[in-house]
């Protein structure tokens, strides 16, 4: 069986590593990446879809990425417990109009012993944002070491 460490159950620490591994492989925008951190029979829900497996999944984040431009993304770690890990978000996108949005959520996850997770659980909101009020700047891709995270920005 495929693992992905770290495993649960999670210490803050473990949680807070899971959290920016899964940061990165979203940042990165590659579907076939992403799907790889879940359970063949993962559960989702993500506003009204809720995609069941990982081809699923895969198909929502192709449909998510060709929508949601230039994404950047950065998540913190809000709770663990066990094999639990809360999380709270924000990303920055625009459309293909030029709309810039700021989506602010969290998110609610489940691993399995083999640190796959099984279910997440996302509530997402949008707010439009003027492209001047970005606070998200870095090149597309993993967001940089020495860039502030959600609380350092006020999020």
């Amino acid at each position: 069986m495929e693992t992905k460490p770290p495993l649960p159950p999670f210490t803050p620490e473990t949680a807070a590593q899971k959290v920016r591994m899964a940061e990165d492989a979203w940042n990165s925008r590659d579907p076939d990446r992403v799907v790889q951190v879940y359970t063949d029979n993962t559960q989702w829900r993500n506003r009204a879809e809720f995609p069941v497996g990982r081809e699923q999944v895969r198909a929502f984040l192709q449909r998510k990425w060709a929508r949601e431009l230039d994404y950047r993304l950065i998540k913190e770690l809000w709770a663990t417990a066990g094999n639990r890990i809360a999380v709270r978000f924000a990303y920055e996108w625009h459309d293909d109009a030029n709309q810039w949005f700021r989506s602010y959520g969290n998110e609610n996850w489940e691993f399995n012993e083999f640190g796959l997770m099984r279910r997440r659980f996302a509530s997402i909101n949008d707010l439009p944002i003027k492209i001047e009020d970005r606070l998200f700047h870095w090149e597309l891709g993993r967001r940089p070491d020495d860039h502030p995270g959600l609380s350092d920005l006020g999020l």
